[in-house]
């Protein structure tokens, strides 16, 4: 078995389209705030799983880079985070509150249908206070906009060290 380490060797060779942050400023800074707002009224372990799910979901290499890291720099566990692309088949592994937020950012993702089920509303909606449940889909459409400027942008990941920046 081969162990790879995270070198610049293993970096992807692509660069970016364009640097969002320095072109678009005030967009960016209003992005930050509402990144800042999304932090509040549910725990952060729930908050990195809702990320890493919607980043799962939406492709993007660089958000999934940037919240597997912080997950891990906050404790969470290797086997939740692998699991959770399977987490239909792996529930043992989260709480009914967490199994409720990933179906809520799975509906809210990927709007298969052009609506959020009431059924997934119903699950979220009987685990979390409404006050929680706004923050959740706060959090769930935050991390929905910054997945699709980085791959839009074709943001690198792999450079990414915990508590860099919000994003």
């Amino acid at each position: 078995m081969t162990t790879h380490e995270n070198t610049t060797a293993t970096l992807p060779e692509h660069t970016p389209r364009l640097n969002f942050a320095k072109l678009a400023p005030e967009f960016y800074r209003a992005m930050m705030r509402l990144e800042t707002a999304s932090h509040g009224g549910i725990e952060p372990s729930l908050a990195e799983l809702v990320r890493i799910r919607a980043s799962q979901l939406n492709h993007c290499a660089y958000c999934l880079d940037m919240h597997t890291k912080d997950a891990l720099a906050a404790g969470e566990s290797v086997e939740r985070i692998v699991q959770l692309s399977a987490w239909e088949e792996s529930k043992h592994y989260y709480t009914a509150r967490e199994i409720a937020a990933i179906e809520l950012t799975e509906a809210i993702t990927v709007l298969t249908d052009g609506f959020v089920p009431d059924e997934v509303w119903a699950k979220a909606a009987a685990v979390f206070e409404p006050r929680e449940l706004a923050q959740l889909v706060g959090a769930i459409t935050v991390i929905n906009a910054w997945n699709r400027l980085s791959v839009t942008c074709r943001n690198v990941p792999g450079h990414y060290t915990p508590g860099d920046h919000a994003g």
